[in-house]
């Protein structure tokens, strides 16, 4: 199998010398080169379209990161930005008091999220977590949270401790997805003092497979909150508007007390979600302060009914599921054929809207030299995934998109067995 040509990435690279210089790292987080494979991805894009984006070299790809999730429908929406544009052109958007599209995108959330007796708007998701968390506690008068899942930035949850004193996060306890056996021996230590669990109704950890809750796990996390009086709060952060509109909560069939949604909800626009039941919402009227200069600005809701009144319209999550499941499968009959799970240790795991493909640990580490060749495959042919993050898929990704990278990913698998084994 021959090797495919690198990029040319040029640009990107001058540009993040110079960035260096202004910003620490020269870009935030996650998306720092060493979290792909540093000296072939790209490092800074330039434009997007529908499925796919152009770097700042411009080299083009299929985007299956989707900017991690925002994207449902496509980059550049006509239909969504002109509604931004109209609000920008006659109406304005940031004001010392709040527009009323406020209560127009309320009244839709309650008619789609299970959970949603009231609603409040903040900007990110860990925004909206941390809301959540403070209305839990204020709700019940206790300290302790149980946590699975990722859930933000913020000092009582980051997994990056540095500036954080311990006081901040020492009522935080962790427990594995799945793990309804942790759970409970927690809340049998801790739970006269638990203010809330909050999970992932999906399991997407960092670098790792995907899981689906195993029977009973949603249900009998709900139960033990309730037993032990803590609010269970759903992360629909990345699941919401996208296993289904009303998150894995409408798809699994158990609702939480509370859940935050995101990500999807605007397609792109900065606007995260708090909903839930509304006397635990109403803590957020006197004894909890929740406030911001932006969080009222209304381009955010805009873009979010308009976002919504799309993918109801139109069917969209029907779509992506359908092509979803067309990639996924279309991934796993190469797997199969190619004996690429025995030899080299490969796996798709996740679900139609939201897929990762990983390289199993062995003794040896090859693991890491498979993921590094793997994903440097799949970059320089113009396919958009990342290597410690899932992926998703987008209602503007065609069939066609879907064909090339399943036969790509087949190509990439025969090279990584060939020059790494």
């Amino acid at each position: 199998m021959q090797e495919k040509p690198k990029l040319n990435i040029q640009k990107s690279l001058m540009e993040l010398d110079r960035a260096r210089k202004l910003i620490p790292g020269g870009v935030l987080g996650i998306r720092r080169p060493y979290n792909f494979v540093e000296g072939e991805y790209p490092v800074f894009f330039s434009q997007g379209k529908g499925g796919r984006i152009t770097d700042v070299d411009g080299n083009e790809y299929i985007d299956y990161l989707c900017a991690y999730g925002p994207i449902i429908l496509g980059h550049r929406e006509k239909e969504i930005d002109n509604g931004v544009i109209d609000q920008i052109q006659n109406k304005g958007f940031c004001f010392s008091l709040t527009q009323t599209i406020q209560n127009e995108l309320a009244e839709t959330l309650q008619t789609i999220i299970p959970s949603a007796e009231m609603c409040l708007f903040v900007k990110t998701g860990s925004d909206a977590t941390t809301t959540a968390i403070r209305l839990a506690r204020a709700f019940t008068g206790r300290k302790v949270i149980m946590r699975c899942g990722y859930h933000g930035w913020h000092d009582w949850c980051v997994e990056v401790k540095g500036g954080i004193p311990e006081k901040l996060y020492e009522d935080v306890y962790e427990f594995h997805y799945n793990r309804l056996d942790q759970l409970e021996d927690l809340l049998k230590e801790h739970g006269e003092d638990t203010a809330a669990i909050i999970m992932t109704p999906f399991g997407h950890p960092l670098a790792a497979p995907m899981e689906e809750p195993a029977p009973g796990f949603l249900q009998g996390a709900k139960d033990l909150a309730e037993k032990y009086g803590a609010v269970l709060i759903f992360d629909e952060i990345r699941t919401g508007f996208r296993i289904s509109l009303g998150g894995a909560q409408k798809a699994y069939g158990v609702v939480p007390h509370m859940s935050v949604f995101g990500k999807a909800m605007g397609n792109g626009y900065s606007i995260a979600a708090v909903c839930g039941r509304r006397d635990i919402m109403k803590m957020g009227e006197k004894e909890v302060f929740i406030s911001s200069t932006f969080f009222p600005n209304s381009l955010s809701y805009i873009a979010a009914l308009k976002t919504i009144e799309i993918m109801q319209r139109d069917k969209v999550l029907e779509v992506v599921h359908q092509k979803g499941n067309h990639y996924m499968e279309g991934v796993n009959r190469v797997i199969t054929q190619g004996g690429f799970k025995e030899s080299l240790g490969i796996r798709l795991s996740g679900i139609a809207p939201m897929s990762f493909l990983t390289f199993d640990k062995d003794e040896a580490k090859l693991y890491k030299t498979r993921r590094d060749t793997f994903y440097t495959y799949l970059i320089r042919s113009g396919i958009f995934q990342q290597p410690y993050h899932h992926g998703y898929i987008c209602y503007r990704h065609t069939l066609e998109d879907l064909d090339y990278t399943i036969e790509t990913i087949d190509q990439a698998l025969h090279y990584v067995k060939e020059v790494v084994g």
